[in-house]
């Protein structure tokens, strides 16, 4: 980066360097043309002003010339002569000059281009014996006085021969020198002040100010330029479309079209940049990616249930019975081998039908859309998810049949009970394979697709006869069947098999093959698509979870104006226990502990005090005032609207005081608080702001409870995980956690953990997270509510497991004021005293065990995975009870006493647990 930097300066200099080179240039170029113009100028004013005094000389000395010859005849004597006087004789006669004087006058003569005897011209006189003087026509032209100098005839006197002193040239055929007078006069022109040539170029020194001034001038002049270039190119570019334009009815057609292919290609345009990430879910090998069959067990070995598909082709799409295929188009997509991957028709259906009955009756999405949703998208209701599920759709058909497309529908869609594609729905809930089912059971598999847990036969048998009759309606709608064909089912309804009322925890799942999944993708498993994978979920803990959350909301749901929950039970070193994603998976597969962000409120500012104590300028004792003040125009206040003043920073996080951790914010920079909630596990993106430490940025769950659990973990940062080995078909392990996995890495200083659970042990003790207390054990938690009371949220730990609870509404609407010490911090008590039976005390990183907990740690079983037949969550209580008295009845008898139970883990679906000792 830093290169990069250097480089990218280096480049603007040399670029600056060129650009200032360029100006300067110019500006020396501008100043050497007015230079030259300048001496041009002078010059020729010059050399007008002595051709003026050599016209003034020549005519003295024609009018002395005259003096010697009278026209009267009479006679210049010597002594006039030379005084350059004349003396006429009488004007009757005249006689020729003396000798002497003839001889003197044509010394002069020579001496002298003029004479009365010859025509001769200077300047702008020209004078003829016997005639006046003659104005020249060159005379007047300015700066062009100096071409009076020349003539076509006579030849041409420049301003450099001028200075140079080197006369004017007279006719082609003859030249003399110019007179000394004349040459004495022009001489000073072609110097300067010190007699050096004009010629000289003389440097002048060099200036930021003529710099810029001739870079200005260059620019100005180039913009001059280009002007009339441009203005005729823009001309040319008119004249050659007003051949299209177009009158009346025709440009009206022609704007219509005009403005419907701009509306058009903006939204094409708009549409793509939305499916470019929906895009690059797809590749090369996403076929094959999608195929993973994987066969998830508990922490106990015990097979939880299944996701993907197997490898092989299962039940070819031929061997189907006709009228299940005919079932499931006939409800969910009709038109499936007409339309091209969107049904336009039937979307505009579905809006029309539900829009009558005020309320959702029909779908809109084809079925090529739901594969699309089940293969590369999530459940989130979004307007991004619809236009990244209909660009996929139309990848799909591209790239498969209709029929391929078709299969794997039939094998992927979720049909409730834990049960995903309609071969096992058939099994789990009729006992026999889709290539046997009846009409009246196809009726009842293709009622699933829409609500596969409200029409669950074994959940709500008359719902799912009442589907299955809407079912038969539409076959016949459709023209699939006759009403005589469909009338045989509608009186002989299908009645399946009886089945375990055993909750499946299909959010946990979910989660859990998005992750093997992506371990996939990462190649930790080589080329290995049927897996194995031995996860951390309690499943005792598990449905305790769901049933607790269950009953909080019925109980308080409408108290609290409150409809959805969702937690996190987890271990300090990553392993997820435990994990509700929504009160109920049929009516919404959406994984609100995963994939929902909502605002963490008060139990953000966790981070906010772990970056003060890591700045080195706070401790928990360190005394900051509580008191109004304001950031702007925004002033934080406090829950119950008053202020403490001075207060200690353990007080304050206890007891939520709002204006602290804004302070806190603000004198160490928001940056680390970011910094810090980062490196503990904050995945979402947290962009600074005023209210930043009071919780206004995202969260999910997960991520919440797995930061808390950093601190849990001594401040060594281990992100969640559900996988703790993976084997392949043959049975042999392919991954292991505690050999292939990463190494946690050390996210807070041990003084910056003992600081943070002395505060968060405050809360429970005295703050407020008092309902969440256990007895026995330590509790470090931290309450959380945000703006409106629209998140609820209670995050804490003890020394064995970390637990996150968050409550609120799908559609972001307020509770009727339910903070994070009521409904959360009363439903993580519940969840977490059912998981620490059995549990001995451990100690939390930074705290002391209290002297009672001593007692009870040595007493209690050691915490292993495997150990302890009261932690065993396979059993039911009765049958942990019945065991231990087995055990009991056994040593009391005397055999051999058991150093410590331990059960045998058995394998995928086998019986209950064996004890031995």
């Amino acid at each position: 980066m830093r290169d990069s930097a250097l480089r990218l300066a280096a480049g603007l200099r040399r670029a600056a360097a060129r650009g200032l080179d360029h100006g300067l240039r110019a500006a020396d170029e501008a100043q050497r043309r007015f230079e030259a113009w300048a001496d041009r100028t002078l010059t020729a004013a010059e050399a007008a002003k002595a051709e003026r005094r050599a016209a003034a000389e020549q005519e003295r000395q024609t009018k002395e010339a005259r003096a010697f010859t009278s026209p009267l005849g009479g006679e210049v004597d010597a002594a006039s002569a030379a005084a350059g006087e004349g003396a006429s004789r009488s004007p009757e006669r005249s006689r020729p000059p003396h000798p002497a004087l003839r001889a003197d006058l044509s010394k002069r003569s020579r001496m002298f281009p003029t004479s009365p005897f010859r025509l001769a011209q200077f300047g702008n006189t020209r004078i003829e014996p016997g005639r006046g003087e003659e104005r020249d026509p060159a005379i007047g032209r300015g700066p062009n006085e100096a071409q009076a100098l020349t003539s076509p005839r006579r030849g041409e006197v420049d301003a450099a021969s001028a200075a140079a002193g080197e006369g004017v040239s007279r006719s082609p055929e003859r030249s003399r020198p110019p007179h000394p007078a004349l040459r004495a006069d022009l001489s000073p022109l072609g110097r300067g002040e010190e007699g050096r040539p004009a010629s000289t170029k003389v440097r002048r020194p060099f200036s930021w100010r003529n710099a810029l001034l001739g870079l200005d001038s260059w620019l100005d002049d180039t913009v001059w330029k280009s002007g009339p270039t441009l203005s005729r190119k823009w001309d040319s570019v008119c004249a050659a479309f007003d051949g299209f334009r177009v009158r009346g009815w025709r440009r009206w057609t022609v704007e219509l079209a005009c403005e419907g292919l701009t509306m058009g290609a903006v939204a094409a345009t708009l549409l793509l940049a939305l499916a470019v990430p929906a895009f690059q879910e797809t590749g090369d090998d996403w076929l094959s990616r999608a195929d993973l069959s994987v066969t998830f067990l508990d922490r106990h070995g015990v097979e939880l249930g299944k996701r993907g598909v197997m490898q092989n082709d299962g039940i070819p799409l031929s061997e189907y019975p006709d009228h299940l295929i005919k079932a499931a188009l006939a409800t969910e997509d009709r038109r499936f081998y007409q339309h091209f991957g969107i049904d336009v028709a039937g979307t505009l259906r579905a809006i029309v039908t539900n829009a009558k009955a005020n309320g959702v009756r029909q779908g809109g999405s084809s079925i090529t859309q739901q594969l699309a949703k089940n293969i590369f998208l999530s459940n989130e209701r979004t307007l991004e998810r619809k236009i990244k599920e209909a660009f996929l759709a139309l990848w799909l058909e591209h790239h498969l049949s209709k029929d391929e497309i078709l299969k794997l529908y039939l094998d992927r869609a979720y049909m409730g009970g834990g049960a995903f594609g309609v071969d096992a729905a058939a099994h789990f809930y009729f006992g026999k394979s889709a290539k046997e089912v009846t009409l009246a059971e196809s009726a009842m598999l293709a009622g699933l697709f829409k609500a596969p847990t409200k029409f669950a036969p074994h959940v709500n048998l008359a719902a799912a006869r009442a589907r299955a009759n809407q079912v038969l309606d539409n076959l016949v709608d459709a023209g699939f069947m006759t009403e005589g064909q469909v009338q045989a089912a509608r009186f002989n309804p299908a009645t399946p098999v009886a089945v375990a009322q055993a909750s499946s925890p299909d959010y946990y799942l979910d989660w859990a093959f998005n992750e093997v999944r992506q371990m996939a993708k990462d190649g930790a498993f080589g080329d290995q698509r049927v897996l194995t994978v031995r996860t951390a979920l309690d499943p005792a803990l598990q449905r305790h979870a769901e049933g607790s959350i269950e009953q909080m909301l019925r109980q308080y749901g409408d108290r609290y104006d409150v409809d959805q929950a969702a937690a996190v039970v987890m271990e300090p070193e990553g392993a997820v226990r435990a994990m509700v994603g929504g009160r109920d998976y049929g009516q919404s597969q959406f994984n609100r502990a995963v994939d929902a962000l909502r605002q963490p409120g008060s139990s953000f500012k966790t981070y906010v005090y772990a970056a003060a104590f890591a700045s080195g300028r706070y401790t928990p004792d360190s005394v900051i005032v509580d008191a109004p003040f304001c950031v702007g125009n925004w002033c934080p206040r406090n829950y119950g609207r008053r202020f403490a003043g001075k207060v200690q920073l353990i007080n304050a996080y206890a007891r939520s005081i709002n204006t602290v951790p804004v302070r806190l914010a603000l004198a160490i920079g928001q940056k680390p608080v970011i910094d810090i909630a980062h490196r503990m596990g904050i995945r979402t993106k947290l962009d600074p702001g005023r209210a930043l430490a009071l919780g206004v940025e995202e969260v999910t769950v997960l991520d919440h409870t797995s930061a808390y659990a950093t601190i849990a973990n001594g401040g060594r940062r281990a992100p969640p995980y559900a996988a703790i080995e993976v084997a392949d078909s043959k049975g042999d392990v392919v991954w292991r956690r505690d050999r292939d996995g990463k190494k946690p890495e050390q996210a807070l200083a041990p003084y910056i953990v003992a600081d943070m659970t002395r505060m968060m042990l405050a809360v429970t003790e005295g703050g407020t997270g008092g309902r969440a207390r256990l007895d026995g054990f330590q509790v470090c938690g931290k309450t959380g509510t945000s703006q409106s009371y629209r998140d609820a949220w209670f995050v804490g730990f003890t020394g064995s497991l970390v637990g996150g609870v968050w409550f609120g509404n799908d559609d972001f609407t307020a509770t009727r004021e339910m903070t994070g010490g009521s409904l959360p911090a009363m439903t993580w008590k519940d969840i977490m005293t059912f998981a620490h039976q059995g549990f001995a005390p451990r100690p939390i990183p930074g705290l002391k065990l209290p002297a009672g907990g001593q007692a009870v740690a040595s007493q209690a079983p050691a915490d292993s995975g495997d150990s302890g037949l009261s932690r065993s969550r396979n059993l039911t209580d009765d049958a942990a009870r019945v065991l231990n008295a087995i055990v009991s009845d056994v040593a009391a008898a005397g055999g051999p006493k058991p150093e410590r139970a331990s059960l045998i883990l058995p394998a995928a679906g086998a019986g209950a647990p064996v004890v031995t000792p």
